[in-house]
């Protein structure tokens, strides 16, 4: 066991290397425009002021916003995604894996989840031993299961999820946006040492060197970026746009879309205040989402009753079924205002006389 403890912690102390390149790269970053540009090269005090101001608001906010990704801790299954002690050992007993999946059944009954397997079975995590949650994927770098899992970033050491997805998103923003402002601010300067026009000093290199590896990473993280926004209009994690969610009516791509507006508060939050702050302000508990339900099947029967404490057969006149999840999302009405209130479907089950 000793030697696998030790190989773990070597490769938790490798993980960190891409992180301390970052660092090392904005921290270069910072001093050749402060100094060898800012202080060194541009004349003009007007203009080196208006440069440090905004460069200094879009490193502040950079930075912030990377750290939040990093630090942000991956949020896992609540406890009640567990099999209870009982089944738990029924499960671990049984050799069979239609019988493994009928107690896992049983379990899910109660619980807001509504994807399986391309099987159909019920989507379980061995190593974690709880039943996932909608979304939810285990990280076998992480160790762990993480609620609404987009993917392991090795450039933040962390998993990217429901817990930091906002974070990362404004981290792909202002890590754009401040090597643009980088290398538009440095391209004059750039031209003027390439051809000669400024005198060969030591802030030559810096400042060279400076506009190329802005311009570089501007370039492979617009891509990144845009390839982001257009998740979170789509709602859909990047393990989602490879592999459709599974649903018990089959795939479907857009199963947790449910329209832009709504798919883009549902990372950001409704107030708009926010949105630009590396801030939480997402939707959700991160395990139960609005989903788009089209048939009802006698599992989601069985929840509805379960949910509301009702029986088909009480006596009533009839009894109805609340189909759906705690989250609450913004209705967009009509004349642009909205309101709060729950996603659900409703089914009314009258009772023979």
């Amino acid at each position: 066991m000793a030697p696998y403890h030790v190989l773990r912690c070597c490769q938790r102390s490798l993980a960190w290397i891409p992180v301390i390149f970052i660092n090392l790269v904005v921290g270069w970053s910072y001093y050749a425009y402060v100094v060898e540009l800012c202080v060194f090269t541009i004349p003009n005090n007007a203009e080196k002021i208006s440069y440090l101001l905004v460069f200094h608001l879009f490193f502040v906010m950079f930075i912030w916003s990377y750290w939040k990704t990093i630090c942000s801790q991956p949020a896992c299954p609540p406890k009640e995604f567990g099999l209870p002690k009982s089944e738990k050992e029924l499960y671990e007993k049984e050799g069979q894996l239609e019988a493994q999946q009928e107690i896992l059944k049983k379990v899910a009954i109660g619980l807001p989840v509504y994807t399986r397997t391309g099987t159909g079975a019920v989507r379980y995590c061995d190593h974690c031993q709880v039943i996932k949650p909608d979304r939810c994927h285990h990280c076998s770098t992480c160790e762990m299961c993480v609620l609404k899992m987009d993917h392991h970033c090795p450039w933040v050491n962390n998993c990217v999820g429901f817990s930091n997805y906002k974070f990362f998103v404004l981290f792909l923003a202002y890590s754009m946006l401040y090597c643009v402002f980088i290398a538009a601010t440095v391209l004059q300067y750039f031209i003027k040492f390439w051809t000669n026009q400024l005198p060969d000093t030591h802030a030559k290199f810096h400042v060279l060197f400076l506009f190329f590896v802005a311009a570089m990473f501007f370039i492979s993280i617009l891509s990144l970026f845009s390839y982001h926004l257009w998740l979170v209009g789509k709602n859909r994690t990047t393990i989602e746009a490879f592999r459709a969610p599974v649903f018990r009516n089959g795939p479907d791509k857009n199963g947790f879309s449910l329209s832009f507006s709504r798919n883009v508060t549902e990372v950001f939050g409704d107030e708009k205040k926010y949105w630009l702050l590396p801030i939480y302000s997402s939707h959700g508990d991160g395990h139960s989402f609005v989903t788009r339900l089209v048939n009802l099947d006698p599992e989601q029967l069985a929840v509805g009753l379960h949910i509301n404490g009702n029986s088909a057969v009480d006596g009533s006149t009839s009894t109805k079924l609340i189909i759906g999840n705690n989250i609450h999302h913004n209705e967009d009405n009509l004349d642009g205002t909205s309101d709060r209130n729950d996603e659900t479907v409703t089914v009314t089950m009258e009772s023979e006389s």
